[in-house]
């Protein structure tokens, strides 16, 4: 049995990142054989076994055959006899086509280490065409080492341009085109996936509402697209290290904006709401991202403003968002307005206010107008002036702006 370390930790290694996460190949051994040692099968498609003691994935060296369509259709050879070298060729990219043996010694048939020091991401070989989920994977690590300069080869974004023309992408589940797009909203600067996608004509193919956004023009601003605003927003919000959910919420704020001819261009909030809904239920997003993004888009504007506003719009507010039981997300819709504030270089004056008053209606003791007497109708009027009055006195305590 010969095991090699492979793949993301023998790039990362050669990068001086730390990485936890450790991928061993073995070469010339069986399932029975693994299985006999101690290791622990877990693949269900190929042979992977968990080490007895570390509990680090170890694969059988495989060879895959395209059988057809999609990233799933692939015959797979795990024979004793395929290579190391085969086992690598099959990989993505030459700078995860590298292995170290047990000795240390570098292996790298396909001169990932120059990849690497030139800053490319270079697809393997032209087998890079046969598995969609390619596009997505490349963009993604396009948006993970983009501050380190590294930029998609050329003949590679020819081949994921090749993938996105011929309907490949459309084999792809809802479930893995969200696992890869959510892993890249993570990324130091996700902006840079969505940017790939476009330039290989990938993303109108998974994700053709936010595509669209590169056509459309703001009223400010009539030479650029409304993408641009979009990606700076979401580059403020991963600056800020927000989650994924407000991350995208920051992405597909402007869904709404409807071209409206000679480079002009309205924002229809129900029309955006409702197009960041059908999106993320394609996609088969989390429930608290489809519900964080359509919150945003609906009520940004009147709570970047609230300062102008009546306690009525905003008690408004605070109803739409559902405070009063899930004042956790309410605070997130307002770091997602403070980044798309913080990208368009506008103060977000009424943030401190809003917090203020929120808090202060949600500390409104219910029980002693329960113990008036007041019930129905009635309490329910009572509690909604008593909010009103804390939302006015909260409001003329605010600093002037």
């Amino acid at each position: 049995m010969q095991k090699f370390l492979v793949g993301g930790a023998v790039r990362d290694q050669l990068l001086g990142i730390t990485s936890s996460d450790r991928d061993w190949v073995v070469v010339g051994t069986t399932p029975e054989q693994m299985l006999a040692a101690g290791f622990r099968q877990v693949g269900a498609d190929f042979p992977v076994f968990l080490h007895p003691e570390s509990q680090e994935e170890y694969a059988l060296a495989r060879t895959e055959r395209k059988s057809g369509k999609g990233y799933t259709g692939f015959i797979c050879d795990f024979s004793p006899q395929v290579t190391l070298e085969e086992d690598l060729r099959r990989r993505d990219l030459t700078i995860n086509a590298m292995a170290l043996d047990e000795s240390g010694t570098l292996i790298d048939p396909f001169k990932g280490q120059a990849d690497l020091q030139n800053r490319q991401l270079r697809h393997v070989s032209e087998a890079f065409v046969e598995d969609p989920l390619r596009v997505l994977r490349v963009a993604r690590f396009a948006a993970r080492f983009a501050s380190s300069g590294f930029q998609v080869a050329p003949e590679t974004l020819r081949l994921m341009q090749q993938i996105a023309e011929s309907g490949e992408l459309a084999s792809l589940t809802a479930e893995r085109i969200w696992l890869e797009t959510s892993k890249a909203l993570r990324e130091s600067q996700p902006a840079i996936y969505f940017e790939v996608m476009h330039e290989t004509r990938s993303l109108r193919e998974v994700m053709p509402e936010l595509d669209r956004l590169f056509e459309v023009y703001p009223n400010h601003r009539p030479h650029s697209s409304a993408a641009e605003f979009s990606l700076q927003r979401l580059t403020a919000s991963s600056v800020a290290g927000h989650s994924v959910d407000i991350r995208f919420a920051a992405l597909v704020h402007l869904l709404g904006m409807e071209n409206s001819g000679a480079g002009q261009s309205t924002n229809n909030i129900e029309t955006g709401a409702n197009t960041i809904r059908q999106l993320c239920n394609r996609l088969k997003t989390p429930k608290s991202t489809r519900e964080l993004a359509t919150l945003v888009c609906r009520y940004q504007e009147p709570i970047t403003d609230a300062l102008t506003l009546s306690p009525e719009q905003v008690l408004t507010i605070f109803d739409g968002c559902d405070l009063w039981r899930k004042p956790a997300r309410f605070a997130e819709i307002l770091q997602t307005c403070e980044a798309l504030c913080n990208a368009g270089a506008r103060s977000f004056y009424s943030r401190t206010f809003l917090e203020a008053a929120a808090q202060s209606c949600r500390d409104l003791k219910i029980q002693p107008l329960v113990e008036s007497g007041l019930k129905g109708l009635e309490l329910k009027s009572r509690i909604r002036s008593r909010r009103l009055e804390i939302i006015a006195e909260r409001r003329r305590s605010a600093p002037k702006v």
